[in-house]
């Protein structure tokens, strides 16, 4: 293990919550861009995480911020895990009352014959800065029609696509690169990359097209989930992980790469602390200038978040 990853190490393990900060990974700020929250004691419930699973709690922005400003990390970007409309208005009257939520994807149905309609509607709030599709939309032949005008809506409102999807859909996402030029689009969780240590040969070649695209940029986010292993405990030495990370850098670069610690799913693989810690490792080699891009910069660029 080189000699700084064993001097992190020891550091977390005597101070986890200040074993990487803003300061020591070479980053004037970060902007967490993929977090959750959602309370399922809200008399109407919620659609996810289902009943019983460690996720079903109260996941709120005060929940966030006791686990991200020990590290200097004070805004977010909130990605909307519901398929309910209103639940788009639930994440904006919250973001109206919590200041560290500088944007918010949510979530519109392409399919849906109300969907222009709903994207006026929403689109009208500063903060709401695109929606989040499955990559499984993209590819249904009988949605593409449908995919593509919501797209170019999109698109026309200055706003953003993240897609999530397995690696088969990320030829998907080129096409629709292609074909909407003036849409950003943002690959959520290392597109389905599976554990660093048996990477699929579908993964890398699909990461290679898509990243011929200008206007797609890759979250690497959901890093320490795919671990494949017991729940939380997933490696905590970068190392492990530079079969992904080494391979999207190669591929994306220094301009197109934005942190997001998914939270709280990424309690599945690990803490907070050390979700920040290994990214924090990995980008801290690559300069400072590199530092800036991935954990603030690259995120403005592409959501246009609002400073607040």
């Amino acid at each position: 293990m080189k000699r700084r990853h064993f001097l992190q190490s020891a550091a977390a393990a005597s101070f986890p919550a200040l074993a990487a900060s803003v300061e020591s990974n070479g980053a004037t700020r970060v902007v967490d861009t993929h977090t959750h929250f959602y309370d399922p004691t809200r008399p109407q419930g919620v659609p996810w995480p289902a009943l019983g699973t460690k996720l079903y709690r109260p996941v709120l922005p005060a929940d966030w911020r006791a686990l991200a400003e020990p590290h200097g990390i004070k805004q977010t970007v909130v990605v909307e895990a519901s398929k309910w409309l209103e639940d788009n208005q639930w994440i904006l009257d919250l973001a109206s009352q919590e200041k560290c939520i500088v944007g918010f994807v949510g979530h519109l149905d392409p399919e849906d014959a109300a969907f222009a309609t709903n994207l006026r509607r929403f689109a009208a709030n500063p903060l709401f800065r695109g929606v989040r599709w499955s990559g499984a939309a993209l590819m249904k032949s009988e949605l593409k029609s449908a995919v593509l005008v919501g797209a170019k809506l999109l698109a026309d409102h200055g706003l953003e696509l993240d897609v999530n999807g397995p690696p088969e859909t990320l030829s998907a996402v080129a096409d629709l690169a292609l074909a909407v030029p003036d849409l950003r689009l943002v690959i959520n969780h290392l597109g389905s990359s599976g554990d660093p240590q048996s990477l699929k040969p579908a993964w890398r070649e699909g990461i290679q097209a898509v990243a011929k695209c200008s206007n797609v940029w890759m979250k690497v986010s959901a890093l320490v989930e795919q671990v494949k292993g017991s729940e939380g405990a997933a490696p905590t030495d970068v190392s492990y992980y530079l079969p992904i990370l080494d391979h999207l850098w190669q591929c994306f670069g220094a301009d197109r790469l934005i942190y997001g610690s998914n939270w709280p799913v990424s309690d599945r693989g690990a803490n907070y602390d050390k979700v920040f810690g290994l990214v924090s490792d990995y980008f801290s080699n690559k300069g400072k200038e590199a530092c800036e891009k991935y954990f603030w910069q690259n995120s403005r660029e592409v959501y246009r978040w609002i400073e607040r």
